[in-house]
């Protein structure tokens, strides 16, 4: 999971990116990287770290240019500590192509073969964000053979990495002395919008991961970008389309995006995540309200940040009192590489701290968004019983997590997930509460399709292991698991900063 952005403005862009990306650092934290373009020459820097951290003055002064993008990066199993896996890519051929992506391809690894025996590129690493830009590179040198870059040539390069590509990818590349390219996998599982703002100069273009990024640089959300289509913006300012995909393909956004990634202000496939978030708590309200005995709650607190709107909501269905039991340290410092469930336990105590008062004697229902492994949510438990609770309940405003995640978001292997092969009285037992709640997957998407009737299907596959992309199997999710371990052993797997999120 990552944050991108690209701009095509009037005046220097650099520090619209570099805003832009701050209000996406939420997407990802163990990288930054932007690339500007500057007549014939692209202008790069990235390194590991936050925003503010990995742009200094000298390095914004060295990224002139009025059109650029920028990414966020979110580290995944086996993930390489190396820079050399921060975005943007470049690659030279054949135009001079800067490149940003969010998602995870399924197949890159064919993909990678492919491009080495057939299509005689070299991939410099084991990322699939640089598969993906050479698959992108080469097909555009075929489309084109030879003949000026246009427009239609640059559709049918996208309608070929269509053909190609597997899996999930949101997209956004910079062609040299042309303009930006965006485009969104058939299925529209990794979001991506499009905003606009009016200068006296002409009018500036940007493409985001999230319209939070847009509203809060100044530009206005035009509309999302649909699945499987592809968007050109030429220097001029001129703004082309076209569909790229077998129309037919239906949008499957990622359902977790609303339940954790997303920020509350952000607007993604028409739908308010705050607005989702409040219907969480509504139908997560009704599942409490027939599994507890409303009697026995004295008090509604959430696991902050995004299970709030849910636990207010809930609280207020249910008529019951809701108080802020948990403040957030959100200065907490960095934790580079994880060795094992030591430094995570150590860090829930760091990132939250227990109001004594709220909890003493009292039976509260704690509401977070999810559980995952359930070390975070057994170690807040524990924390609310130290800070005096004389019961703690739990609901979650998902449901079970069953299956690994295989398109973009860390989640553990199967064997790691708390809910493989528990009941939710097990997993209650697993986390130490008196008593669990889990959200019904179908009235999760109920309250997604409350505010967007014309979303009809999600990628839930988290909740039911059904894959949209049709190629994931129990052999493939084995090797994945495999890859994971092997990924631990050597120490690649960096820790997301300050907030572990799904990962608990």
């Amino acid at each position: 999971m990552c944050g991108i952005v690209g701009v095509m403005g009037k005046s220097p862009v650099n520090q619209l990116i570099y805003d832009s990306l701050l209000l996406l650092q939420h997407r990802g934290q163990d990288a930054a990287g932007m690339a500007t373009a500057s007549g014939p020459f692209f202008n790069m820097h990235k390194a590991h770290g936050l925003v503010r951290d990995v742009f200094r003055t000298r390095n914004m002064r060295a990224l002139p240019g009025h059109s650029g993008l920028g990414q966020v990066r979110y580290p995944t199993a086996g993930s390489s500590a190396s820079v050399d896996e921060a975005q943007p890519f470049y690659v030279n051929a054949p135009f001079g192509i800067t490149f940003v992506h969010n998602g995870n391809l399924t197949n890159w690894h064919a993909l990678r073969e492919s491009l080495f025996n057939h299509d005689k590129r070299h991939i410099n690493t084991n990322s699939d964000s640089e598969v993906l830009l050479n698959v992108f590179a080469h097909e555009l040198q075929q489309a084109s053979n030879g003949a000026t870059l246009d427009a239609q040539v640059i559709f049918e390069a996208v309608r070929a990495v269509h053909r190609r590509v597997r899996g999930a990818y949101a997209v956004i590349a910079h062609i040299s002395r042309f303009g930006l390219v965006a485009f969104r996998d058939p299925h529209g599982i990794r979001p991506l919008c499009l905003g606009r703002h009016e200068t006296d100069e002409g009018t500036e273009w940007m493409l985001a991961s999230e319209s939070v990024a847009l509203t809060g640089t100044g530009f206005s959300l035009v509309r999302d970008i649909a699945p499987g289509e592809a968007v050109i913006i030429a220097e001029d300012g001129e703004l082309s389309r076209a569909q790229c995909a077998d129309p037919a393909t239906q949008r499957t956004p990622c359902i977790f995006e609303y339940v954790y990634f997303a920020r509350p202000d952000s607007i993604m496939d028409g739908i308010s995540v705050y607005n989702a978030r409040l219907h969480m708590g509504e139908y997560l309200a009704d599942h409490v309200a027939k599994s507890l005995r409303l009697g026995d709650i004295d008090v509604v607190m959430p696991i902050p940040d995004s299970s709030r709107p849910s636990a207010m909501q809930l609280a207020s269905h249910l008529g019951l009192d809701y108080r802020e039991g948990f403040i957030k340290n959100r200065y907490i410092g960095r934790t580079f590489i994880m060795p094992g469930q030591a430094v995570r336990k150590q860090s829930v105590r760091q990132k939250l701290s227990a109001i004594d008062v709220e909890f003493r004697g009292k039976n509260v229902l704690l509401v977070d968004d999810s559980i995952v492994r359930g070390t975070t949510s057994r170690q807040i438990v524990e924390m609310a019983r130290g800070a005096g609770a004389h019961k703690v309940y739990f609901a979650s405003a998902a449901p079970a997590v069953r299956f690994p995640n295989v398109y973009g978001i860390d989640m553990p292997t199967q064997d790691e997930l708390i809910a493989t092969g528990r009941t939710t009285d097990q997993i209650a037992a697993e986390i130490g509460a008196d008593g669990l709640v889990f959200q019904n997957l179908a009235d999760l998407e109920q309250s997604l399709r409350d505010l967007n009737p014309a979303l009809e299907t999600f990628e839930s596959s988290c909740f039911n292991g059904q894959y949209v992309t049709g190629d994931i199997d129990p052999a493939y999710l084995a090797r994945l698991a495999v890859e994971r371990h092997q990924g631990q052993r050597s120490g690649a797997i960096i820790s997301p900063a300050a907030d572990e999120g799904p990962l608990n």
